[in-house]
């Protein structure tokens, strides 16, 4: 087995996505204040930040409560116990309105703190979710629900 895989393995749907976005969250704040000279401000931010927060709360609560309406589990990290596949609300536009939500989120967190390296860690979090997180997921769902996932998936995009 190459070292590759064994750590995409590893890393699969082992840290909860709430779990990640707090330590990203935690990242950008240590670094804002690591870094200060990479600091900027503008008119606005508050409000700004405030509103892509209040952005990223309703599309994840949106999800949830897809999730909840369609009577299967909100817990990442089993996939497996998907009991249905959710194709309406939210989920028409985003397969994954949750994890869109918290990147919505994240965002407001680096504008709020107005720091170019706490805007670097962005990046990290999607390719991060894309690769532990979601195509683990989808690999379950495509096993689960085969055509209609394949269906589901050439029609809606995974963020936006």
């Amino acid at each position: 087995m190459n070292q590759k895989h064994s750590t995409r393995n590893l890393l699969e749907l082992r840290v909860p996505p709430v779990v990640l976005v707090l330590l990203v969250a935690c990242i950008m704040w240590l670094s804002s204040r690591a870094v200060p000279s990479l600091g900027f401000d503008f008119a606005g931010r508050l409000c700004i930040s405030a509103g892509l927060v209040l952005v990223g709360v309703a599309v994840s609560v949106s999800g949830v409560i897809s999730f909840r309406r369609a009577r299967t589990t909100v817990n990442p990290t089993t996939p497996w116990s998907t009991s249905s596949l959710v194709v309406s609300g939210i989920y028409k536009f985003t397969r994954n309105p949750m994890y869109l939500g918290f990147l919505f989120s994240l965002v407001a967190w680096a504008t709020f703190l107005a720091n170019a390296l706490a805007f670097a860690m962005i990046p990290a979090f999607v390719v991060y979710m894309n690769l532990f997180q979601i195509r683990p997921e989808e690999r379950a769902l495509a096993i689960l629900f085969e055509h209609d996932f394949a269906e589901y998936k050439s029609k809606v995009r995974r963020w936006i």
